[in-house]
């Protein structure tokens, strides 16, 4: 049973996280040197020995959720936990946090930082995943079977904007309209649940107008808007150069000029800006490549698994990925304000980094049980009870 089960992983996803995760730390070298040199004087590779370290405990989290049955996340002494820690992480950093940017976002723990909010994302992905499968024989009631989970999402996203990040809020809530809007709930729940969202959004936007409409935010919009005739524009202006100066080969790997000091960030929001001066349009297509097939993969997970859990998480996980990328390639070349997010597996951050890497775990986990039962769902009904059990935690008991 065991070869049947290792013959049943993606391969395929799992050489893609692979390539992507590889190729990020070796952009990070090179689009970090210069920063690491300004700030921690001879010690260049700085940034590239923390992401090492990230890209290790990284691949031993997928490991472990690449084993673990998916489907073990549903029970409540598992869930709960989870939800009740994401809550307590997000008011623990008002009175432990460290401001960066101007956001109280993180703990620090030595030279380590640690971002709730990025592994609030995969608890929101999991317990509307949870919560939503197995409200499927009454999904259409509104105060019975759409309204409770809301509440989660509702404190999460205000928790996490009056940091406050409005980025990561604006994809948890997209993240989860996406879970929503798959969960099987007809169209007029969807509609109620918009026109609520709206009255309850309005009044915070009131309250909370003073820091979402700061001089640093309308810059944004104003360099979005114009950035060669504002002192806002000077990123968007610079990531421009960049990513017009690399052709369609580029300059060479390490040879960008715009990470020498005019580029910020060029190794965390600005690295495909670096990667297409660097490498040219190829570098930017391998990209793109990777990240479009997780997406397209996760997606094509989605519809195959036959388990309403499975289907939301993996619904989850690769919107989660596909809005991180868009948001972060439209910020870059001003398509849209910029909002400082990282580009999924390649731009330097710990946090970040081990979250995709557990929900990229569970992604392979999901793929690996719809690749089993159609590979082997003879074999699945004809297996002892106990082997069903141990492989799947009762998920695929066809008896029952």
């Amino acid at each position: 049973m065991l070869k049947k089960i290792l013959k049943s992983y993606d391969y395929s996803l799992i050489i893609a996280v692979a390539l992507l995760s590889v190729f990020g730390l070796i952009m990070i070298f090179s689009a970090s040197m210069v920063t690491s040199v300004q700030l921690y004087g001879y010690e260049s590779d700085h940034f590239y020995n923390k992401q090492k370290v990230h890209l290790i405990l990284g691949a031993i989290a997928f490991v472990i959720m690449a084993i673990f049955p998916y489907k073990a996340l549903l029970r409540n002494k598992i869930l709960v936990p989870m939800v009740f820690l994401s809550l307590f992480g997000l008011f623990a950093v008002f009175v432990f946090g460290h401001a960066t940017n101007n956001a109280l976002s993180w703990f620090k723990v030595g030279s380590r930082s640690l971002q709730p909010a990025e592994f609030v994302k995969l608890t929101v992905i999991i317990y509307l995943s949870a919560v939503y499968a197995k409200k499927q024989s009454y999904i259409n009631e509104f105060n019975k079977g759409v309204v409770p989970p809301l509440v989660y999402l509702f404190l999460v996203c205000l928790l996490v904007a009056i940091q406050p990040d409005f980025g990561t809020a604006a994809i948890i809530f997209l993240i989860a309209a996406m879970i929503i809007f798959a969960s099987g709930m007809n169209y007029k729940n969807i509609f109620k649940l918009c026109s609520i969202g709206i009255l309850i959004v309005a009044p915070l936007l009131l309250i909370m107008k003073d820091e979402i409409f700061s001089d640093v935010r309308m810059g944004r919009f104003e360099a979005f808007a114009n950035p060669f005739d504002t002192e806002f524009g000077y990123h968007l202006v610079n990531s421009y150069y960049a990513l017009g100066s690399g052709g369609l080969k580029g300059l060479g790997l390490g040879n960008s000029v715009q990470k020498l000091g005019y580029l910020p960030e060029a190794h965390t929001d600005f690295i495909m800006a670096v990667i297409a001066e660097e490498l040219g349009a190829f570098g930017v297509c391998f990209v793109l490549l990777l990240l479009g097939y997780i997406v397209l993969r996760g997606l094509y997970i989605a519809l195959k698994c036959k388990d309403p859990f499975g289907s939301l998480l993996a619904i989850g996980i690769s919107s989660m990925i596909g809005i991180q990328t868009f948001i972060n390639l439209a910020g870059i070349s001003g398509l849209i304000p910029l909002t400082g997010v990282p580009l999924p597996f390649v731009s330097y951050g710990g946090s970040s980094f081990l979250q995709l890497s557990l929900a990229m775990g569970i992604l392979v986990n999901v793929s690996m049980f719809v690749k089993y039962e159609q590979k082997y769902k003879r074999n699945i009904e004809n297996d002892p009870p106990e082997q069903i059990q141990t492989f799947s935690g009762k998920v695929y008991n066809s008896r029952k």
